[in-house]
């Protein structure tokens, strides 16, 4: 039996705000799959590192990211213990895959220029 779980509608509304925006959308998509740090966002989006940190900092505002130091590094990943996370994961499931953005990273050889 399948249990849905519901969220507040303030709580959805603040974050289809957030999600609303295609470059936190897509950074949420990348870290569906992938952990990534600043620089490769910087990358792959081609904006600057305060954008890219701005961006960041609304998504780990409201917990839906999480961060980890590794030396003077911090990667990014999505926070499923988060208590909307079966909501955010239901609106990525519907959009395509990012992991092109990752390959072509890894080509460049600055998928994991952090460490």
């Amino acid at each position: 039996m399948n249990e849905t779980v519901t969220i507040d509608m303030q709580q959805a509304s603040q974050l289809l705000k957030l999600l609303g925006d295609p470059t936190r959308l897509t950074m949420m998509q990348l870290l569906k799959s992938h952990e990534c740090c600043v620089c490769e966002f910087v990358e792959i989006f081609n904006m600057s590192q305060p954008a890219i940190s701005q961006h960041l900092r609304k998504l780990r505002d409201i917990k839906v990211v999480k961060e980890e130091r590794r030396g003077q590094w911090i990667f990014f990943s999505i926070n499923k213990n988060h208590e909307d996370y079966p909501f955010i994961q239901s609106i990525l499931e519907q959009l395509p895959e990012q992991n092109e953005s990752i390959a072509r990273l890894k080509e460049q050889g600055l998928r994991v220029c952090c460490e």
